[in-house]
């Protein structure tokens, strides 16, 4: 019994680490990052789309690298874009880069460290394969 119940505490102490570490609270960095990912994979999603709409070809690329400078004039130019406004995902993807950006430049300036300024990387991005989920 004293076998079974040593394997039944470390199952506990496990478990209350791994939710501790879920919950400790994001930081401006960990929302940043997660949300540029998540825009980028949209919008592969939609240019990849059976159903896309001709518009969505004439969009500005939109590959997110939250460590480039370039990303903010990138978001800039994605938002203003004027086509598309009839296409309800374009419309969701836009506000999604609004968000991105506001968040960038308001609320975690101070929190960002830019690595490059490198503008031709967001135009012509090494993408890795998906990781599987």
């Amino acid at each position: 019994k004293l076998p079974m119940m040593k394997m039944l505490l470390r199952l506990i102490a496990l478990l209350s680490a791994v939710l501790l570490a879920s919950s400790a609270p994001p930081t401006c960095y960990s929302r940043v990052l997660a949300l540029s990912k998540e825009i980028t994979e949209s919008f592969r999603d939609l240019q990849t789309s059976r159903d896309m709409d001709s518009c969505v070809e004439t969009l500005p690329r939109l590959y997110l690298d939250i460590h480039n400078y370039c990303v903010l004039a990138k978001l800039r130019d994605f938002v203003a874009y004027p086509r598309c406004d009839r296409v309800l995902q374009v419309g969701a993807l836009k506000e999604k880069a609004r968000s991105l950006y506001t968040i960038m430049i308001s609320y975690c300036r101070r929190d960002l460290v830019f690595l490059t300024d490198d503008c031709n990387a967001l135009e012509n991005p090494v993408l890795f394969p998906a990781a599987p989920s």
